[in-house]
């Protein structure tokens, strides 16, 4: 599932059905997300694996008050027998333990029952709630992307390709898109000193630290915001224009990336 963009006087823009952003899925067909609805539901479902769990840990509580007691047909019998016990009869050791064998086994059958039927259940609540979160954070880093002014401005490249590329490298915590450098390290800013770096400044520092940057910003060498002074690409530069980048399959422009090639205008 991929943002679907359209381009305005040459910037890329997320298009949107009714304030929501749209998605293209793997099937072709385009719906709106509804990031709204996304959180409601995965705050729901969290909600129903918990209490789930504590059922679960509740009769798991109630199976040690039968330890010892196995099979459940055969305490029911026993449990009748008693009841219809004459006064004075006496019940022997042996059909007290046979009792008590009899009462712990139903009881485990009771609960390993119900803790199955419970974990099925949790397992397929959690399934559900990652794949709406996943969702939810495919949404924001890719709208980040597709909204980014530093791509617009400054990188030679689609949106779509370089989140790909570096995607990878932002993550979404509690509520806001954090950034990673390649040693795994948070990205700060330089002008926040102590505050996570904003998007835009975040991903300009992941292409500072690209060997291949230069073919990834406008223009040649130096021109980009996160180039470093001094690394112009002298006479062996590889380019290859727009028109026929574009027309690449991604992985043959992610090859020419990977080659140093820089895309002219």
């Amino acid at each position: 599932m991929k943002l679907k963009t359209i381009t305005i006087d040459g910037k890329t823009y997320a298009e949107t059905q009714d304030g929501k952003p749209v998605f293209i899925h793997e099937d072709g067909k385009e719906a709106a997300f509804d990031a709204v609805t996304t959180v409601a539901t995965i705050s729901r479902l969290n909600g129903e694996a918990k209490t789930h769990r504590e059922a679960k840990e509740a009769a798991e509580a109630r199976l040690k008050a039968f330890d010892g007691i196995d099979d459940g047909e055969a305490a029911r019998k026993a449990l009748e027998t008693v009841r219809n016990l004459k006064d004075g009869e006496l019940v022997t050791a042996g059909k007290v333990e046979e009792i008590k064998a009899a009462a712990k086994k139903a009881a485990e059958e009771q609960v390993a029952q119900a803790a199955k039927a419970s974990g099925e259940q949790i397992k397929t609540l959690e399934t559900e709630r990652d794949k709406l979160r996943d969702d939810l954070y495919g949404e924001k880093i890719g709208g980040a992307f597709s909204r980014s002014k530093f791509i617009t401005d400054k990188v030679a490249i689609p949106a779509d390709l370089l989140q790909a590329q570096f995607g990878s490298r932002f993550k979404v915590e509690d509520g806001r898109t954090v950034a990673y450098d390649a040693a795994g390290n948070k990205i700060y800013s330089r002008s926040k000193p102590g505050e996570i770096a904003e998007f835009d400044e975040a991903l300009e520092t992941i292409i500072d630290g690209y060997a291949h940057r230069d073919a990834i910003l406008k223009g040649s060498g130096n021109s980009g915001g996160g180039a470093k002074p001094g690394s112009g690409n002298g006479g062996g530069t590889k380019t290859i224009s727009r028109a026929e980048f574009e027309g690449l399959d991604p992985s043959s422009r992610s090859s020419k990336m990977k080659e140093g090639f820089t895309v002219t205008e």
